[in-house]
């Protein structure tokens, strides 16, 4: 054999072993991620009312999983044969059998926050609870409020069902009318009408008493079908649908690109339904007449459940008690040299702005917009919008600039998920507004998180660019963690100006001195940054990095971190989601570790840390470690140079790294086992910690990273 043939071993072993043994389904990884919020509903240490919104975030998710992942699964298992069609039906059982068991920790976590709700006197009754002024005033609501806005449907089998709409609350009405049984659907009316309506306290007690929409229904059916037919008795039972999300866009010529996405957001309603939710209660008869009628079939998961479902509405339930029943609020921490008088754009030529939400206010983004939509000297911006706030401030700011006479180009991704209709909205005002709208490349999302002003200075134009990790939303950003980098760096601008370019002329293939781009330079960037440290362990020097992201799913990355753990390079991975790669397993992974933090804000942001033989590389930007996000969108990654902005991921990293409160370890058993303390460690909640750490520059006490030793020290380290 020359050597030209000769073969990796280790390669070989992987390729044989990754799609058996060492690559965890995503699906099944992902649902493992959702048992982690249920964790902190159950934890009797949140507060309670925190502990009823984490039951709404596992609702909301689930939706998702269902309309997305699930939809998926069963879509290969019609469209494979063979071993690939068998695995996927594997795979969907796996998931219904997983899927259900949450669905009982969820009913149980929910009895006993009930419980913890009545012990701080906030009750939620039910309509057989209610007292005779209570009943009166449920009456008077329905009669005045709910009624108007109800469109009962009688299900008659000669008569076909209109299409019922996606993610909607539904009561299945059981009537009985002398010897004949009726049967009607209702549309619970959340998304006009607050779900949960506060009613009078009962006599003689305190507290605040709730009762659910659909509750207020039952307790008055009767009147829903009067003068139609008579009704010796009704009971109704809540059940829901999740259709498959995934869009079907024509890419017919004579069609504009957002009459295309109308038209397949009016068929993704008609789409087939891939999961039915429902009231275990309800008679089998009624069960299996609308499971007839709307088209059941065998891949699809019927759950029964508890009475109540659309869980997702606890996610805005509110605090009427004291405020110790949810979150104490961490107020945002301003950056002096951002507040002193002086423009903004002194503030980033001196030295580059980094910031994390939501620790610090998103307010400096929208400043920034602001400025630049009245200073004389800025001639264009460029914008990528993904998903923007409902009343949103940095759209404000867009029109704005158009009436000061700038040139703006907005970027507007109308494929984001569940975000498509609001986006064509966005579109339509910012053209009518004068703004130039761009939509894209077909096939690819883009998913870059990019701002770039381009300003008159002296004889020149020069960039200030913005390059983060979170979407331009102020409601997200004070609740999802994420960086944003804003800097005065040519070398940057310039290829966020290529990105730009790409996007309006995709024929183009540009050159980027400095970002990684997907579809373009990301995969391979990663993997030689990876291919480094391989090296730099093979020639005996140390050898590590750190990722953090929201998935980790890659099946080419996944090997290649098997590679690089079996030379030797020590991986710590902090993956919020999906983690398809099996940390600690003997002889492959035994150097890579993996660690979930679930708490009160979403962890977002993709920070990459390469130890490069103590000159660490850092990167921040948009892209995960999905084939998707290397391959189908347009992402960036950029690096970090400031040394302020490095020594702020490192620490926030190694808090992370080191949190004992709400990590929990990812590992081969998918059991999410909570990081252990050791003795005489101090107990450190990795959030509370970094806006303390950002607030005053203190650490809390732990192992500190050879990544934070001085550069003369680390360079002579192996």
């Amino acid at each position: 054999m020359t050597s030209s043939t000769v073969v990796n071993p280790i390669k070989t072993r992987l390729a044989d072993l990754l799609d058996h043994d060492l690559f965890t389904p995503r699906e099944l990884s992902w649902l493992s991620f959702n048992a982690r919020v249920l964790q902190e509903a159950a934890d009797p240490s949140v507060p309670v009312i925190e502990r009823l919104r984490y039951l709404g975030i596992f609702s909301n998710n689930s939706d998702e999983f269902f309309r997305v992942r699930v939809a998926e699964v069963r879509r290969l298992i019609s469209v494979s044969g063979g071993d690939g069609k068998q695995q996927s039906k594997e795979l969907l059982a796996a998931i219904q059998k997983r899927v259900m068991e949450l669905q009982r920790e969820f009913d149980r976590n929910y009895k006993e926050i009930l419980a913890e709700l009545s012990a701080r006197r906030i009750y939620m009754i039910n309509e057989k609870q209610l007292d005779e002024g209570q009943a009166n005033f449920v009456q008077a609501y329905f009669n005045n409020t709910v009624l108007p806005e109800l469109e009962p449907i009688l299900l008659r089998d000669n008569k076909a069902i209109p299409p019922l709409n996606d993610e909607s609350l539904y009561l299945a009405i059981d009537i009985k009318s002398g010897d004949d049984y009726y049967y009607a659907v209702v549309d619970v009316p959340t998304d006009r009408l607050d779900r949960f309506v506060e009613i009078p306290r009962r006599k003689g007690k305190g507290g605040k008493v709730f009762i659910v929409l659909d509750n207020i229904i039952r307790a008055c059916l009767p009147q829903i079908f009067r003068g139609v037919i008579p009704v010796d008795s009704a009971e109704a039972y809540c059940f829901k649908f999740s259709r498959d999300a995934e869009l079907e866009i024509d890419t017919g010529i004579l069609q504009s690109l957002i009459d295309r996405m109308a038209t397949s957001l009016k068929q993704r309603r008609k789409a087939d339904a891939v999961r039915m939710v429902y009231d275990e209660k309800m008679p089998q008869r009624l069960l299996d007449y609308i499971s007839a009628r709307f088209g059941f079939g065998k891949y699809d998961s019927l759950i029964g459940g508890g009475r109540y479902h659309n869980s997702k509405d606890f996610m805005g339930f509110p605090n009427v008690g004291p405020k110790y029943l949810e979150f104490k609020p961490l107020p945002p921490i301003r950056v002096p040299r951002l507040d002193e008088q002086g423009s903004i754009f002194d503030a980033i030529r001196e030295q580059d702005v980094f910031l994390y939400y939501p620790y610090h206010p998103f307010d400096y983004v929208v400043d920034l917009l602001k400025t630049a939509a009245l200073d004389p000297d800025v001639t264009e911006i460029k914008i990528c919008l993904y998903r923007v706030a409902n009343n949103s401030r940095v759209i404000d700011a867009l029109v704005n600039a158009v009436q000061n006479g700038k040139r703006v180009l907005a970027v507007v991704e109308l494929a984001a998920r569940f975000d498509e209709e609001a986006n064509i909205n966005w579109a339509q005002q910012l053209t009518e507004n004068g703004i130039r709208v761009i939509f894209g490349i077909p096939g690819l999302k883009v998913h870059s998180k990019l701002i770039l002003i381009e300003r008159r200075e002296g004889h020149a134009t020069r960039f200030y660019s913005h390059i983060g990790t979170g979407n331009f939303n102020e409601k997200t950003a004070r609740i999802y963690t994420d960086f944003t980098l804003i800097t005065h760096d040519q070398n940057v601008g310039k290829d966020v100006y290529n990105v730009f370019d790409f996007l309006q002329y995709t024929y183009k293939r540009p050159d980027y001195r400095l970002l990684l781009v997907s579809p373009h330079t990301s995969r391979p960037g990663i993997m030689e940054l990876i291919e480094q440290e391989i090296a730099n362990a093979q020639a005996g020097y140390r050898a590590s990095m750190t990722l953090k992201c929201n998935n980790l799913v890659d099946k080419e990355l996944v090997t290649k971190l098997y590679e690089a753990s079996q030379a030797g390079v020590e991986i710590r991975l902090i993956i919020r989601g999906m983690c398809s790669l099996l940390p600690g397993v003997k002889g492959i992974s035994e150097n890579i570790q993996a660690i979930s933090i679930v708490d009160r804000y979403l962890e977002h942001p993709r920070a990459y840390v390469f130890y490069n033989r103590g000159n660490p590389r850092y990167i921040i930007g948009s892209a995960d470690l999905m084939t998707r996000n290397l391959d189908y969108r347009v992402e960036v990654l950029c690096p970090i140079f400031d040394e302020d902005a490095q020594r702020v991921i490192q620490d926030v990293l190694d808090q992370q790294w080191h949190d004992n409160v709400r990590a929990r370890v990812l590992d081969q058993n998918q059991v999410n086992e909570y990081v252990k303390s050791k003795k005489k460690v101090a107990r450190i909640r990795s959030q509370e910690s970094i806006h303390r750490y950002l607030s005053t520059g203190k650490l809390p006490r732990y192992p500190k990273s050879q990544m934070n030793v001085p550069a003369k020290r680390r360079r002579k380290m192996k």
